[in-house]
């Protein structure tokens, strides 16, 4: 007897028109990040538009399809135009509408400062549902690529002269063909066929002969490079002057080389401060090559925020790495206002190597010395180093996940303040999944 198989019936009749309601489960994200966006003051998405002409794309929907869609680590605009039409979730929100691509990228230009609205009322929903766990807090720092490239960065001299140049072709080409007429259409001479084949044809005579006569230089070039090893000639040498030659990048002059564990990027210094639970609660975009300078800025920020919720007064402690540490950092002011500060002044594998020496009690940390050896005894003791070393699994993994799971290891936009729309969005995203995921009611 042949084997019975399940399979599905696609001319299949509806009795009763099909719901979109229907359509996904009762326990699916989308529906989660709907019920969190009702809960949000959207106000400031649906001022800038006009009450008159065509009327535009509800902001509730489009918030909806971007943070599902940057969830899935999909952010291309085309991408999330075709998805929103190829998958069901993105059908559902829409109500079968497919927002154009470029109705999404304005969208996300239009509201780039509101983004910094939407990471704060993220923060407190999560305040509200108690996942925000004050206390220790950890600050670190990763660099992201630019939407631009390492190779396009330039001396001033050598913009200065693309500059000239392309002024010079500009009145070149006015003379040849006009002011108003571009260099795009064919001449008179050209527009019969015949005419045309017997020009080209010489045209590739020539190149034909300049081709040649570069390739009888070109031997001429390697015979003298022979002859002259072996009459061992040795190089000029190089003047000892040093010459600084200073670079910017001509696709996105914001951006900046910076350095990472894999080599160079151009790109930027993305921060953020987090709590033991991952949430984070304050993110920034800087164009520092480094950290030196960042834990201040960082800090005053997360104050502000926690004092929008009243909750400012919970916190004990600040963890950052070596790389935020400076001998003249005003360590006694940003204590007397703010969290006790708990800073490496090495790297992590030489604090692990002194383990060993770590002291119990706390008294044994003199009063009154610098701020390396204050921060090096404070970290030898059991009770401080206990929290420090949580740094490394929970702001780094933050990082990860923002990273890998919704795809930004590259911007999209170009510019410092798209770039810091575009990071604050990420970390609301990545706060909304960590309260999807704690199973806490909303």
């Amino acid at each position: 007897m042949a084997r019975g198989f399940i399979k599905g019936n696609i001319n299949q009749m509806y009795l009763l028109p099909p719901s979109i309601d229907d359509w996904i489960s009762k326990k699916h994200p989308i529906r989660f990040i709907k019920t969190c966006l009702e809960q949000m003051n959207l106000m400031p998405f649906y001022k800038p538009y006009a009450k008159e002409g065509r009327p535009p794309y509800d902001p509730n929907m489009m918030l909806c399809i971007l943070i599902y869609s940057y969830s899935k680590g999909m952010r291309s605009s085309r991408k999330i135009s075709n998805a929103c039409e190829d998958e069901i979730p993105l059908r559902w929100i829409t109500g079968n509408i497919i927002p154009n691509h470029r109705a999404i990228c304005r969208f996300r230009i239009r509201h780039e400062k509101q983004f910094k609205e939407i990471f704060y009322e993220v923060l407190r929903l999560c305040h509200e549902s108690g996942l925000l766990n004050l206390g220790n807090i950890f600050l670190d720092g990763t660099k992201i690529k630019a939407n631009a490239a390492l190779s396009s960065n330039y001396t001033l001299d050598y913009i200065n002269k693309i500059l000239e140049e392309a002024k010079t072709a500009d009145k070149a080409e006015d003379e040849k063909f006009g002011e108003s007429q571009g260099g795009d259409c064919l001449p008179k001479e050209l527009i019969n066929s015949e005419e045309r084949i017997k020009r080209i044809k010489a045209a590739k005579e020539r190149l034909d002969c300049e081709l040649k006569k570069k390739q009888e230089q070109q031997t001429q070039k390697i015979k003298k490079y022979k002859e002259s090893i072996s009459k061992k000639v040795c190089p000029t040498r190089l003047s000892n002057e040093l010459k600084i030659y200073k670079k910017a990048n001509i696709i996105d002059p914001e951006s900046r080389i910076m350095k990472n564990r894999s080599g160079f990027v151009q790109g930027y210094n993305c921060q953020a401060v987090c709590t033991e639970n991952q949430i984070i609660i304050s993110a920034d975009v800087s164009q520092q090559e480094n950290d030196f300078y960042q834990l201040e800025p960082m800090l005053k920020q997360t104050i502000t925020n926690l004092q929008k919720l009243g909750n400012e007064k919970n916190l004990k402690t600040l963890s950052a790495d070596a790389g935020f540490f400076r001998e003249n950092l005003d360590i006694k002011n940003i204590e007397k206002n703010g969290p006790k500060l708990l800073l490496c002044t090495k790297n992590s594998y030489k604090l692990r190597k002194e383990i060993g020496k770590i002291i119990s009690l706390e008294d044994k940390i003199p009063k009154k010395n610098t701020n390396k050896s204050l921060m090096d005894m404070r970290l030898l003791t059991h009770k401080w180093y206990n929290i420090y070393k949580k740094r490394s699994y929970t702001i780094e993994p933050v990082f990860g996940q923002i990273k890998n799971c919704l795809n930004l290891n590259k911007f999209l936009r170009r510019g410092l303040k798209a770039v810091k729309s575009e990071w604050l969005f990420a970390c609301s995203i990545s706060n909304l999944m960590k309260l999807f995921r704690s199973k806490v009611l909303v």
